[in-house]
C-alpha cells in the first residue's frame, strides 16, 4: 500500500495492511514535522510531489517486500503544521531485527528517491525550499 495524501496520516491503516498471524514484528515509523531545522524555528512547512511520486514511492517498498516481509507507507503533502504527521512506514515480518532494518532502509530510501519536496517556514517569517535529512 502506497499512499501520497493531503490530509492527516492514519498509522494504523499502514498496520493494518501489512500485519498477518505469521508475523512476530510490526514495526511502524512516523515522521513527525517539528518545531526547529538547522538552528532555526520552524512555524510551518509544505510538501509538493512530482506526479509520479506514489509510482516512485510503489517502486521503494516493491524492492523490499517478500514472502515473509510486507511494507505498507503514507506520505503527506500540502501544508502540515508543528506536530503533524509527514510520513508513515509500517513494516510487518516474523521477527524484529528484519522489520527493523527493511524499516529503516525504506525511509531513508523514501526521503532520496521519492520526488517530494518540502519547503519550511520559519519564525522570523522566512521560507525556503530543504534538503532531505538522511538519517
Amino acid at each position: 500500500m502506497t499512499d501520497i495524501r493531503d490530509e492527516a496520516l492514519d498509522p494504523r491503516l499502514c498496520e493494518t495492511r501489512v500485519r498477518t498471524d505469521a508475523d512476530g514484528a510490526l514495526v511502524t515509523f512516523t515522521g513527525v514535522v517539528r518545531n526547529h531545522h538547522g538552528g532555526r524555528r520552524v512555524r510551518a512547512l509544505r510538501y509538493e510531489a512530482h506526479p509520479d511520486a506514489d509510482r516512485f514511492l510503489q517502486q521503494v517498498l516493491d524492492r523490499h517486500r517478500s514472502a515473509e516481509v510486507r511494507v505498507a507507507a503514507q506520505h503527506r503533502i500540502g501544508d502540515l503544521a508543528v506536530g503533524d504527521l509527514a510520513v508513515v512506514v509500517a513494516v510487518a515480518a516474523p521477527h524484529r531485527g528484519a522489520a527493523f532494518d527493511v524499516c529503516e532502509t525504506v525511509i531513508d530510501e523514501i526521503k532520496s528517491a521519492v520526488p517530494i519536496w518540502k519547503y519550511e517556514t520559519y519564525a522570523d517569517g522566512e521560507s525556503e525550499w530543504v534538503a532531505a535529512c538522511q538519517s
